[in-house]
Protein backbone atom coordinates (compact mmCIF):
# COMPACT_ATOMS: atom_id res chain seq x y z
CA UNK A 1 0.00 0.00 0.00
CA UNK A 2 1.24 3.55 -0.92
CA UNK A 3 2.21 5.23 2.26
CA UNK A 4 2.50 9.23 0.93
CA UNK A 5 1.44 11.69 -0.92
CA UNK A 6 3.90 13.89 -3.33
CA UNK A 7 3.22 17.71 -3.66
CA UNK A 8 4.70 19.97 -6.31
CA UNK A 9 5.33 23.25 -6.08
CA UNK A 10 5.94 25.15 -9.14
CA UNK A 11 6.66 28.75 -7.24
CA UNK A 12 7.89 31.92 -8.25
CA UNK A 13 11.71 31.47 -7.50
CA UNK A 14 11.78 28.10 -7.46
CA UNK A 15 10.45 24.43 -7.78
CA UNK A 16 9.91 21.76 -4.92
CA UNK A 17 9.00 18.44 -4.39
CA UNK A 18 7.69 17.94 -1.35
CA UNK A 19 6.65 13.68 0.27
CA UNK A 20 4.43 13.79 3.16
CA UNK A 21 3.10 11.54 5.66
CA UNK A 22 0.08 10.39 6.57
CA UNK A 23 -0.09 12.63 9.14
CA UNK A 24 0.85 15.41 7.48
CA UNK A 25 4.44 15.74 8.37
CA UNK A 26 7.64 16.16 5.54
CA UNK A 27 9.17 12.71 4.57
CA UNK A 28 11.65 14.22 1.81
CA UNK A 29 12.36 17.02 -0.67
CA UNK A 30 13.92 18.56 -3.23
CA UNK A 31 14.12 22.08 -4.50
CA UNK A 32 16.10 23.91 -6.97
CA UNK A 33 15.91 27.80 -8.36
CA UNK A 34 15.25 28.72 -11.88
CA UNK A 35 16.14 31.77 -13.63
CA UNK A 36 14.75 35.37 -13.02
CA UNK A 37 14.54 37.24 -16.43
CA UNK A 38 13.98 40.67 -16.82
CA UNK A 39 14.34 41.83 -20.29
CA UNK A 40 13.00 45.59 -19.56
CA UNK A 41 11.99 47.56 -16.59
CA UNK A 42 8.95 46.02 -15.34
CA UNK A 43 9.01 42.82 -17.26
CA UNK A 44 9.56 39.27 -15.59
CA UNK A 45 9.88 36.20 -16.99
CA UNK A 46 10.93 32.26 -16.51
CA UNK A 47 11.61 29.94 -19.27
CA UNK A 48 8.98 27.28 -19.01
CA UNK A 49 11.11 24.57 -20.07
CA UNK A 50 13.55 25.04 -17.42
CA UNK A 51 10.65 24.93 -15.28
CA UNK A 52 9.94 21.35 -16.40
CA UNK A 53 12.64 20.15 -16.18
CA UNK A 54 13.74 21.40 -12.76
CA UNK A 55 10.40 20.06 -11.78
CA UNK A 56 11.08 16.56 -13.22
CA UNK A 57 14.46 16.97 -11.65
CA UNK A 58 13.70 17.81 -7.75
CA UNK A 59 10.67 14.86 -8.07
CA UNK A 60 13.78 12.46 -8.66
CA UNK A 61 15.63 14.46 -5.49
CA UNK A 62 12.57 14.02 -3.32
CA UNK A 63 11.98 10.02 -4.07
CA UNK A 64 16.08 9.09 -3.86
CA UNK A 65 16.47 11.26 -0.68
CA UNK A 66 12.88 9.27 0.84
CA UNK A 67 14.42 6.21 -0.15
CA UNK A 68 11.57 5.87 -1.73
CA UNK A 69 10.09 5.03 -5.74
CA UNK A 70 6.44 6.29 -7.08
CA UNK A 71 4.64 3.07 -6.20
CA UNK A 72 4.75 4.34 -2.70
CA UNK A 73 2.83 6.89 -3.66
CA UNK A 74 -0.51 7.18 -3.59
CA UNK A 75 -1.44 10.80 -5.73
CA UNK A 76 -0.20 13.74 -6.69
CA UNK A 77 -0.83 17.35 -5.38
CA UNK A 78 -0.12 20.65 -7.67
CA UNK A 79 0.36 24.05 -6.73
CA UNK A 80 1.76 27.04 -8.23
CA UNK A 81 2.69 30.64 -8.83
CA UNK A 82 -0.24 32.11 -9.72
CA UNK A 83 -1.51 34.19 -12.45
CA UNK A 84 2.10 33.68 -14.90
CA UNK A 85 0.88 32.75 -18.02
CA UNK A 86 2.28 30.06 -20.05
CA UNK A 87 1.35 29.93 -24.16
CA UNK A 88 2.64 26.80 -25.86
CA UNK A 89 1.87 24.70 -28.80
CA UNK A 90 0.86 21.49 -28.60
CA UNK A 91 2.02 19.69 -31.06
CA UNK A 92 5.59 20.66 -30.71
CA UNK A 93 5.00 20.61 -26.88
CA UNK A 94 7.47 24.04 -26.82
CA UNK A 95 6.25 27.65 -25.33
CA UNK A 96 5.90 30.17 -27.78
CA UNK A 97 7.47 32.56 -25.81
CA UNK A 98 8.84 32.81 -21.80
CA UNK A 99 6.30 32.79 -19.38
CA UNK A 100 5.10 36.12 -18.15
CA UNK A 101 5.10 36.15 -14.27
CA UNK A 102 2.24 37.90 -12.15
CA UNK A 103 4.93 40.39 -11.41
CA UNK A 104 5.08 42.15 -14.84
CA UNK A 105 3.80 45.10 -15.79
CA UNK A 106 3.86 45.19 -19.50
CA UNK A 107 0.13 45.31 -20.08
CA UNK A 108 0.00 48.16 -18.20
CA UNK A 109 -1.73 49.75 -21.75
CA UNK A 110 -3.39 46.78 -22.69
CA UNK A 111 -5.12 46.97 -18.93
CA UNK A 112 -6.17 50.60 -19.47
CA UNK A 113 -7.17 50.32 -23.32
CA UNK A 114 -9.50 47.34 -21.90
CA UNK A 115 -10.90 49.21 -19.38
CA UNK A 116 -11.68 52.29 -21.28
CA UNK A 117 -14.49 54.59 -19.84
CA UNK A 118 -15.68 52.06 -18.17
CA UNK A 119 -12.20 51.63 -15.89
CA UNK A 120 -10.60 48.91 -13.87
CA UNK A 121 -13.86 47.63 -12.82
CA UNK A 122 -15.47 46.90 -16.32
CA UNK A 123 -15.31 43.21 -15.55
CA UNK A 124 -15.64 42.69 -11.81
CA UNK A 125 -18.81 41.77 -11.32
CA UNK A 126 -18.22 38.91 -13.04
CA UNK A 127 -14.63 38.12 -12.11
CA UNK A 128 -14.29 39.22 -8.89
CA UNK A 129 -10.96 41.23 -9.94
CA UNK A 130 -9.80 44.39 -11.12
CA UNK A 131 -8.77 45.46 -14.67
CA UNK A 132 -4.81 44.74 -13.69
CA UNK A 133 -1.25 43.98 -15.27
CA UNK A 134 -1.26 41.04 -12.34
CA UNK A 135 -3.59 38.70 -13.58
CA UNK A 136 -3.19 36.23 -16.63
CA UNK A 137 -5.87 37.07 -19.43
CA UNK A 138 -3.82 40.59 -20.50
CA UNK A 139 -0.73 38.36 -20.96
CA UNK A 140 -2.23 36.10 -22.88
CA UNK A 141 -3.52 38.88 -25.36
CA UNK A 142 0.52 40.48 -25.20
CA UNK A 143 1.67 37.20 -26.51
CA UNK A 144 -0.95 36.63 -29.11
CA UNK A 145 -0.44 40.55 -30.19
CA UNK A 146 3.45 40.42 -30.17
CA UNK A 147 4.85 37.34 -30.76
CA UNK A 148 5.05 36.65 -34.61
CA UNK A 149 2.96 33.87 -35.93
CA UNK A 150 1.15 33.16 -32.26
CA UNK A 151 -2.56 34.90 -33.28
CA UNK A 152 -2.37 32.83 -36.65
CA UNK A 153 -1.59 29.58 -34.96
CA UNK A 154 -3.79 30.45 -31.83
CA UNK A 155 -7.23 30.98 -33.88
CA UNK A 156 -5.99 27.79 -35.68
CA UNK A 157 -6.19 25.86 -32.48
CA UNK A 158 -2.47 24.96 -32.04
CA UNK A 159 -1.78 26.89 -28.98
CA UNK A 160 -2.75 26.47 -25.35
CA UNK A 161 -2.42 28.31 -22.73
CA UNK A 162 -2.10 28.03 -18.60
CA UNK A 163 -1.14 29.04 -15.66
CA UNK A 164 1.86 26.55 -14.62
CA UNK A 165 -0.05 24.52 -12.73
CA UNK A 166 -1.91 23.33 -16.21
CA UNK A 167 1.59 23.50 -17.74
CA UNK A 168 2.87 20.81 -15.34
CA UNK A 169 0.42 18.87 -15.68
CA UNK A 170 0.18 18.73 -19.36
CA UNK A 171 3.51 17.75 -19.07
CA UNK A 172 3.35 15.16 -16.48
CA UNK A 173 0.84 13.31 -18.42
CA UNK A 174 2.52 13.03 -21.59
CA UNK A 175 2.67 16.23 -23.01
CA UNK A 176 2.32 15.47 -27.22
CA UNK A 177 1.41 12.18 -26.22
CA UNK A 178 -1.68 12.84 -25.03
CA UNK A 179 -1.31 15.38 -22.39
CA UNK A 180 -4.61 15.95 -20.20
CA UNK A 181 -5.17 20.26 -20.66
CA UNK A 182 -6.51 21.15 -17.45
CA UNK A 183 -6.78 23.69 -14.63
CA UNK A 184 -8.42 24.03 -11.43
CA UNK A 185 -11.29 26.51 -10.26
CA UNK A 186 -8.56 28.81 -7.80
CA UNK A 187 -6.39 28.91 -10.87
CA UNK A 188 -8.90 29.96 -13.23
CA UNK A 189 -10.33 32.26 -10.85
CA UNK A 190 -7.14 34.80 -11.33
CA UNK A 191 -7.20 34.45 -15.16
CA UNK A 192 -10.15 37.34 -15.52
CA UNK A 193 -11.61 35.09 -17.80
CA UNK A 194 -14.10 32.86 -15.39
CA UNK A 195 -17.29 33.84 -14.18
CA UNK A 196 -16.89 32.95 -10.48
CA UNK A 197 -20.45 32.21 -10.38
CA UNK A 198 -20.97 29.74 -13.30
CA UNK A 199 -16.93 28.63 -12.76
CA UNK A 200 -16.93 28.32 -16.42
CA UNK A 201 -14.89 30.46 -18.94
CA UNK A 202 -16.66 33.95 -20.09
CA UNK A 203 -17.01 34.31 -23.93
CA UNK A 204 -17.00 37.24 -23.64
CA UNK A 205 -14.30 38.54 -21.51
CA UNK A 206 -12.27 35.74 -23.70
CA UNK A 207 -13.93 37.78 -26.82
CA UNK A 208 -12.57 41.14 -26.06
CA UNK A 209 -8.91 40.25 -25.02
CA UNK A 210 -9.04 38.25 -28.13
CA UNK A 211 -8.43 35.25 -26.59
CA UNK A 212 -9.74 32.00 -28.36
CA UNK A 213 -11.54 29.18 -26.21
CA UNK A 214 -9.36 26.71 -28.09
CA UNK A 215 -7.06 27.76 -25.64
CA UNK A 216 -8.24 27.48 -22.48
CA UNK A 217 -7.65 24.48 -20.35
CA UNK A 218 -10.68 22.24 -19.23
CA UNK A 219 -11.60 23.96 -15.51
CA UNK A 220 -12.30 21.02 -12.80
CA UNK A 221 -12.27 21.24 -9.10
CA UNK A 222 -9.21 21.79 -7.06
CA UNK A 223 -9.62 17.47 -5.63
CA UNK A 224 -10.25 14.76 -8.16
CA UNK A 225 -8.01 12.34 -10.29
CA UNK A 226 -7.42 14.77 -13.40
CA UNK A 227 -5.11 11.69 -14.74
CA UNK A 228 -2.04 9.65 -14.66
CA UNK A 229 1.47 10.49 -14.45
CA UNK A 230 3.69 9.01 -17.83
CA UNK A 231 7.51 8.06 -17.79
CA UNK A 232 8.85 11.17 -18.49
CA UNK A 233 7.36 12.96 -15.09
CA UNK A 234 8.90 9.94 -13.26
CA UNK A 235 5.69 9.16 -11.50
CA UNK A 236 4.23 6.56 -13.86
CA UNK A 237 0.84 5.05 -13.00
CA UNK A 238 0.29 7.83 -10.64
CA UNK A 239 -2.97 9.59 -10.19
CA UNK A 240 -2.39 13.03 -10.38
CA UNK A 241 -4.97 14.12 -8.39
CA UNK A 242 -5.33 17.48 -6.93
CA UNK A 243 -4.47 21.38 -7.81
CA UNK A 244 -4.47 24.40 -5.85
CA UNK A 245 -2.93 28.28 -7.12
CA UNK A 246 -0.38 28.41 -4.25
CA UNK A 247 -1.94 30.73 -1.97
CA UNK A 248 -5.31 28.63 -1.96
CA UNK A 249 -3.67 25.52 -0.84
CA UNK A 250 -1.67 27.35 1.60
CA UNK A 251 -5.11 28.49 3.39
CA UNK A 252 -6.48 24.51 2.52
CA UNK A 253 -2.98 23.50 4.57
CA UNK A 254 -3.75 25.90 7.10
CA UNK A 255 -7.19 24.18 7.70
CA UNK A 256 -8.99 27.40 7.28
CA UNK A 257 -12.20 25.54 6.09
CA UNK A 258 -14.61 28.04 8.39
CA UNK A 259 -16.03 31.29 7.37
CA UNK A 260 -13.92 34.28 9.13
CA UNK A 261 -10.88 32.15 9.15
CA UNK A 262 -7.72 33.50 7.67
CA UNK A 263 -4.36 33.09 6.63
CA UNK A 264 -1.45 35.37 5.38
CA UNK A 265 1.75 33.37 3.56
CA UNK A 266 5.24 35.28 3.14
CA UNK A 267 6.73 34.81 0.44
CA UNK A 268 8.12 36.54 -2.80
CA UNK A 269 4.60 38.96 -2.03
CA UNK A 270 2.72 38.57 0.74
CA UNK A 271 -1.15 36.96 0.31
CA UNK A 272 -4.27 36.96 2.87
CA UNK A 273 -7.02 34.94 1.95
CA UNK A 274 -10.03 35.01 4.11
CA UNK A 275 -12.79 32.20 3.60
CA UNK A 276 -16.15 33.95 2.99
CA UNK A 277 -17.87 30.25 2.63
CA UNK A 278 -20.14 29.36 -0.12
CA UNK A 279 -20.94 33.22 -0.49
CA UNK A 280 -19.08 35.47 -2.92
CA UNK A 281 -18.60 38.63 -1.50
CA UNK A 282 -17.66 41.81 -3.77
CA UNK A 283 -15.16 43.84 -2.15
CA UNK A 284 -15.84 47.74 -1.32
CA UNK A 285 -12.03 47.98 0.23
CA UNK A 286 -9.38 47.19 -2.88
CA UNK A 287 -9.42 43.34 -2.43
CA UNK A 288 -9.78 40.37 -4.92
CA UNK A 289 -12.95 38.26 -4.63
CA UNK A 290 -11.38 34.65 -5.68
CA UNK A 291 -12.33 31.11 -5.26
CA UNK A 292 -10.82 29.23 -2.13
CA UNK A 293 -10.90 25.71 -3.15
CA UNK A 294 -13.60 22.97 -4.39
CA UNK A 295 -13.55 19.71 -3.08
CA UNK A 296 -15.33 17.45 -6.34
CA UNK A 297 -18.51 17.38 -6.65
CA UNK A 298 -19.03 19.69 -3.03
CA UNK A 299 -20.12 23.38 -3.78
CA UNK A 300 -17.55 26.08 -4.60
CA UNK A 301 -16.11 27.98 -1.15
CA UNK A 302 -14.88 31.76 -2.37
CA UNK A 303 -12.84 33.96 -0.23
CA UNK A 304 -11.64 37.55 -0.19
CA UNK A 305 -8.01 38.01 -0.85
CA UNK A 306 -5.27 40.49 -0.49
CA UNK A 307 -2.44 40.43 -2.89
CA UNK A 308 1.14 42.37 -2.01
CA UNK A 309 3.30 42.03 -4.75
CA UNK A 310 6.72 42.64 -2.94
CA UNK A 311 7.80 41.25 0.90
CA UNK A 312 10.36 38.50 0.04
CA UNK A 313 11.61 39.46 -3.03
CA UNK A 314 12.42 43.19 -1.67
CA UNK A 315 15.18 41.02 0.60
CA UNK A 316 16.62 39.55 -2.28
CA UNK A 317 17.28 43.00 -3.85
CA UNK A 318 18.91 44.20 -0.80
CA UNK A 319 20.77 41.03 -1.35
CA UNK A 320 21.34 41.17 -5.40
CA UNK A 321 20.79 44.58 -6.44
CA UNK A 322 22.38 46.53 -3.57
CA UNK A 323 24.91 43.89 -1.84
CA UNK A 324 23.89 45.10 1.46
CA UNK A 325 23.47 41.24 2.95
CA UNK A 326 24.85 38.36 2.11
CA UNK A 327 22.20 35.85 2.31
CA UNK A 328 18.24 36.42 3.67
CA UNK A 329 18.27 35.50 7.20
CA UNK A 330 21.38 38.59 7.94
CA UNK A 331 18.45 41.18 7.10
CA UNK A 332 17.65 39.97 10.95
CA UNK A 333 20.78 40.42 12.50
CA UNK A 334 20.83 44.00 11.13
CA UNK A 335 17.51 44.70 12.03
CA UNK A 336 18.15 43.67 15.78
CA UNK A 337 20.68 46.17 16.15
CA UNK A 338 18.79 48.66 16.18
CA UNK A 339 14.95 48.99 18.29
CA UNK A 340 13.43 51.21 15.72
CA UNK A 341 13.07 52.23 12.14
CA UNK A 342 15.11 55.73 13.12
CA UNK A 343 12.31 57.04 10.94
CA UNK A 344 13.29 55.68 7.99
CA UNK A 345 10.25 53.71 5.24
CA UNK A 346 10.73 51.52 2.78
CA UNK A 347 7.79 51.32 0.34
CA UNK A 348 8.63 48.39 -2.34
CA UNK A 349 6.67 49.08 -5.13
CA UNK A 350 8.92 47.47 -7.74
CA UNK A 351 5.81 46.25 -9.67
CA UNK A 352 3.24 49.03 -9.03
CA UNK A 353 0.76 48.71 -5.46
CA UNK A 354 -1.16 45.65 -5.32
CA UNK A 355 -4.00 45.08 -3.01
CA UNK A 356 -5.48 47.72 -1.70
CA UNK A 357 -4.33 50.62 -4.19
CA UNK A 358 -4.12 48.44 -7.27
CA UNK A 359 -1.90 51.53 -8.82
CA UNK A 360 0.58 50.11 -11.64
CA UNK A 361 2.08 53.71 -12.62
CA UNK A 362 3.66 53.43 -8.56
CA UNK A 363 7.17 53.18 -7.85
CA UNK A 364 9.45 52.11 -4.93
CA UNK A 365 10.83 54.70 -2.16
CA UNK A 366 13.08 54.92 0.91
CA UNK A 367 11.49 57.94 2.64
CA UNK A 368 12.14 59.74 6.39
CA UNK A 369 16.10 59.74 5.79
CA UNK A 370 18.25 61.80 8.17
CA UNK A 371 21.92 61.16 8.77
CA UNK A 372 21.08 59.42 12.03
CA UNK A 373 20.03 56.37 9.75
CA UNK A 374 22.40 53.64 8.98
CA UNK A 375 21.83 50.36 7.10
CA UNK A 376 20.50 48.14 10.28
CA UNK A 377 17.72 51.02 10.15
CA UNK A 378 17.16 50.25 6.44
CA UNK A 379 17.01 46.36 6.89
CA UNK A 380 14.40 46.81 9.95
CA UNK A 381 12.46 49.60 7.77
CA UNK A 382 12.13 46.30 5.12
CA UNK A 383 11.31 44.04 7.59
CA UNK A 384 8.76 46.61 8.83
CA UNK A 385 7.36 47.05 5.08
CA UNK A 386 5.99 43.53 4.83
CA UNK A 387 4.22 44.01 8.31
CA UNK A 388 2.83 47.50 7.28
CA UNK A 389 1.33 46.12 4.09
CA UNK A 390 -0.16 43.11 5.63
CA UNK A 391 -2.02 45.83 7.81
CA UNK A 392 -3.39 47.80 5.43
CA UNK A 393 -5.14 44.27 3.53
CA UNK A 394 -6.02 43.48 7.28
CA UNK A 395 -7.82 47.08 7.81
CA UNK A 396 -9.62 46.42 4.30
CA UNK A 397 -10.68 43.02 4.83
CA UNK A 398 -12.21 43.69 8.39
CA UNK A 399 -14.20 46.53 6.09
CA UNK A 400 -15.39 43.90 3.91
CA UNK A 401 -16.54 40.97 6.20
CA UNK A 402 -17.29 43.27 9.01
CA UNK A 403 -15.87 40.80 10.99
CA UNK A 404 -12.98 41.32 13.58
CA UNK A 405 -10.00 38.77 12.87
CA UNK A 406 -9.17 37.32 16.59
CA UNK A 407 -5.75 35.90 15.34
CA UNK A 408 -3.66 35.27 12.08
CA UNK A 409 -1.95 32.00 11.20
CA UNK A 410 0.74 32.53 9.11
CA UNK A 411 3.08 30.52 6.73
CA UNK A 412 5.72 31.10 3.97
CA UNK A 413 9.44 31.43 4.21
CA UNK A 414 9.70 34.76 5.72
CA UNK A 415 7.74 33.58 9.23
CA UNK A 416 11.16 31.70 10.20
CA UNK A 417 12.05 35.78 11.05
CA UNK A 418 10.85 35.83 14.56
CA UNK A 419 11.66 40.01 14.80
CA UNK A 420 9.30 40.50 11.55
CA UNK A 421 6.91 38.03 13.65
CA UNK A 422 6.61 40.08 16.74
CA UNK A 423 6.65 43.29 14.95
CA UNK A 424 3.62 41.54 12.32
CA UNK A 425 1.57 40.93 15.95
CA UNK A 426 2.16 44.47 17.33
CA UNK A 427 1.35 46.44 14.39
CA UNK A 428 -1.90 44.21 13.46
CA UNK A 429 -3.01 44.14 17.40
CA UNK A 430 -3.57 40.39 17.15
CA UNK A 431 -1.76 37.27 17.74
CA UNK A 432 0.40 35.51 14.90
CA UNK A 433 0.46 31.81 15.25
CA UNK A 434 3.05 29.67 12.86
CA UNK A 435 2.03 26.04 12.13
CA UNK A 436 4.17 23.09 13.61
CA UNK A 437 4.68 22.43 10.10
CA UNK A 438 5.45 25.78 8.23
CA UNK A 439 5.26 24.36 4.73
CA UNK A 440 1.45 24.59 4.41
CA UNK A 441 1.52 25.55 0.47
CA UNK A 442 2.66 22.35 -0.45
CA UNK A 443 1.34 20.67 2.56
CA UNK A 444 -2.31 21.78 1.08
CA UNK A 445 -1.69 20.70 -2.31
CA UNK A 446 -0.96 16.97 -1.03
CA UNK A 447 -4.09 17.36 0.87
CA UNK A 448 -6.56 18.47 -1.89
CA UNK A 449 -4.90 15.01 -4.09
CA UNK A 450 -4.94 12.65 -0.46
CA UNK A 451 -8.82 13.57 -0.14
CA UNK A 452 -9.04 12.84 -3.86
CA UNK A 453 -8.54 8.98 -3.95
CA UNK A 454 -9.38 8.08 0.17
CA UNK A 455 -5.55 8.57 1.18
CA UNK A 456 -7.21 11.09 3.88
CA UNK A 457 -10.83 10.73 4.40
CA UNK A 458 -11.74 14.47 4.18
CA UNK A 459 -11.32 18.35 5.68
CA UNK A 460 -11.79 16.75 9.22
CA UNK A 461 -8.40 14.60 8.57
CA UNK A 462 -6.65 18.10 7.89
CA UNK A 463 -7.67 19.82 11.13
CA UNK A 464 -6.93 16.57 13.29
CA UNK A 465 -3.22 17.01 11.70
CA UNK A 466 -2.54 20.79 11.59
CA UNK A 467 -0.78 21.86 15.20
CA UNK A 468 0.46 25.38 16.41
CA UNK A 469 4.46 25.63 16.63
CA UNK A 470 4.72 29.39 17.43
CA UNK A 471 2.69 32.22 18.90
CA UNK A 472 3.24 36.04 18.74
CA UNK A 473 1.38 38.45 20.88
CA UNK A 474 1.10 42.26 20.40
CA UNK A 475 3.74 43.67 23.05
CA UNK A 476 3.49 47.53 21.42
CA UNK A 477 1.14 50.21 23.16
CA UNK A 478 -1.88 51.22 21.34
CA UNK A 479 -0.86 54.81 20.87
CA UNK A 480 2.86 54.04 19.20
CA UNK A 481 0.78 51.04 16.92
CA UNK A 482 -1.23 53.98 15.42
CA UNK A 483 1.99 56.63 15.05
CA UNK A 484 4.12 54.45 13.18
CA UNK A 485 0.88 53.16 11.11
CA UNK A 486 0.26 56.91 10.03
CA UNK A 487 3.60 57.68 9.10
CA UNK A 488 3.40 54.54 6.63
CA UNK A 489 0.82 55.60 5.22
CA UNK A 490 2.09 58.75 4.60
CA UNK A 491 4.88 57.17 3.18
CA UNK A 492 2.99 54.87 0.60
CA UNK A 493 1.69 58.19 -0.87
CA UNK A 494 5.11 59.76 -2.02
CA UNK A 495 5.13 56.35 -4.45
CA UNK A 496 2.11 57.32 -6.34
CA UNK A 497 1.60 58.21 -9.79
CA UNK A 498 5.49 57.99 -10.16
CA UNK A 499 5.28 56.44 -13.76
CA UNK A 500 4.67 58.72 -16.81
CA UNK A 501 5.62 58.31 -20.69
CA UNK A 502 8.47 60.28 -20.04
CA UNK A 503 9.77 57.93 -16.92
CA UNK A 504 8.72 54.63 -18.86
CA UNK A 505 10.66 55.69 -22.22
CA UNK A 506 13.40 56.57 -19.95
CA UNK A 507 13.19 53.09 -18.15
CA UNK A 508 13.06 50.99 -21.82
CA UNK A 509 15.76 53.05 -22.28
CA UNK A 510 18.09 52.11 -19.27
CA UNK A 511 17.01 48.42 -19.38
CA UNK A 512 17.79 48.19 -23.50
CA UNK A 513 21.46 49.68 -22.38
CA UNK A 514 21.87 46.76 -19.81
CA UNK A 515 20.99 44.27 -22.15
CA UNK A 516 23.56 45.45 -24.41
CA UNK A 517 26.08 45.35 -22.16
Amino acid sequence: MADYVLAIDQGTTSSRAIVFTKSGEIHSSGQKEHEQIFPKAGWVEHDPAEIWTNTREVVGLALTRGNITYSDIAAIGITNQRETAVVWDKNTGEAVYNAIVWQDTRTSKIVAELGGDEGADKYKAICGLPLATYFSGPKVKWILDNVEGAREKAEAGDLLFGNTDAWVVWNMTGGTDGGVHVTDVTNASRTMLMDLKTLSWDEGIASDMGIPLSMLPEIRSSSEVYGEGRMKGMVPGVPIAGILGDQQAATFGQACFEKGMSKNTYGTGNFMLLNTGTEIVPSENGLLTTVCYKIGEQDAVYALEGSIAVTGSLVQWLRDNIGMIKDAPEIETLAKKVDDNGGAYVVPAFSGLFAPYWKDDARGAIVGLTRFVNKNHIARAALESTAYQTREVLDAMNADSGVELSELRVDGGMIANETLMQFQADILGVDVVRPKVAETTALGAAYAAGIAVGFWQGEQDVIDNWAEGARWSPKMPDAERERLYRQWKKAVTKTFDWVDDDVEAVEEAAAEEAADD
